[in-house]
């Protein structure tokens, strides 16, 4: 008798500590749980505004799935409205690495669901809700399975939360740049065009908007990366038309079969496009004694070259 008290003894301990131990996975997941903000358009359409939400999970894919629902749930706030237009479909995603693509019907393109501004707005709120997931540094969106392009009919390409003001009150804080961007050709060897429109905020200036869309890649076929895609830029400014360049040291570890040369007129190229700037220095974490890829010293500044590729003036 006094065992079998003994064993239900033990049974109600193991059943005790079972229960204590569930609870304390379930309160070791809520504190897991991240706040995010999501992010929507204000009462006059004209801007964003952001409410928090914390998610139920920590897993990646069940992340992005439960921000994109509360992205296109009416918020709690009646000053704010959702982003996306309830005309158009949205079927699903996928993410490649850093960068999540974003599918939706043809409703998207369609003005009368989604004029220009909304249009903007929209992409800023899906950018900066999406990019504060871990691992998502880019979007990408897709209209029928199509990349969305802009009026004049050029691929939007992958955005950034930098292509879009911190604090966006006033869709008037965006304007439209039109670029001329140098990318490798499929031999390495050589540079060639690709003319790109950018909406942007109007604190970001040219130079440094150049630069980062160079990091993220062309957008055409036919060109190739010449800056690998993990470099930061840490810091852009102009003087006397010399655009100075500071990276982190991934720009000098690239691992892209192209030329040595590419990667710095790539940059030189571009930025020369620009009326601001004649020359460029490139610094690595604010050194300019560094040697690239063991060939070009970057302790001097930079001009045009033509001769690998580049626009007539």
């Amino acid at each position: 008798m006094r065992y079998r008290v003994t064993i239900l003894a033990l049974l109600f301990l193991v059943g005790i500590l079972a229960i204590s131990g569930c609870g304390a996975e379930e309160t070791e997941q809520e504190d897991m749980a991240a706040a995010y903000r999501v992010y929507y358009l204000n009462n006059s359409g004209t801007g964003l505004s952001s409410q928090e939400y914390k998610t139920n999970t920590v897993i990646g894919d069940e992340i992005i799935a439960e921000l994109m629902e509360q992205f296109m749930t009416a918020p709690n706030d009646v000053d704010s409205h959702v982003a996306l237009s309830s005309k158009v479909g949205y079927q699903g995603y996928r993410q490649e690495q850093n960068v999540l693509y974003l599918y939706f019907d043809a409703g998207y393109s369609d003005r009368t669901n989604m004029g220009p501004t909304r249009e903007i707005l929209c992409r800023a709120a899906l950018t900066k809700t999406m990019t504060q997931i871990d691992g998502i540094d880019y979007i990408s969106i897709y209209v029928a399975d199509q990349p969305l392009v802009n009026q004049d009919g050029q691929p939007v390409g992958r955005m950034a939360d930098t292509d879009f003001v911190e604090s966006i009150s006033d869709v008037n804080t965006f304007e439209r740049s039109q670029l001329l961007l140098f990318f490798a050709d499929e031999t390495g060897g050589k540079l060639v065009p690709e003319e790109r429109e950018v909406v942007h905020s109007i604190n970001t200036s040219l130079e440094r908007l150049i630069v980062e869309e160079l990091i993220k890649g062309p957008q055409t076929e036919g060109r190739f990366a010449t800056i690998p895609p993990d470099s930061k830029l840490l810091n852009v400014s102009v003087n006397e038309n010399v655009c100075y360049i500071n990276f982190d040291s991934a720009f000098v570890n690239s691992l892209l079969e192209v030329k040595e040369y590419i990667p710095i007129y790539s940059i030189v190229n571009s930025l020369c496009e620009l009326s601001t700037v004649n020359r460029v220095q490139i610094t690595i974490n604010g050194s300019s004694d560094v040697m690239f890829r063991d060939v070009i010293s970057l302790n001097e500044q930079f001009e045009r070259n033509l001769e690998i590729g580049g626009a007539e003036q």
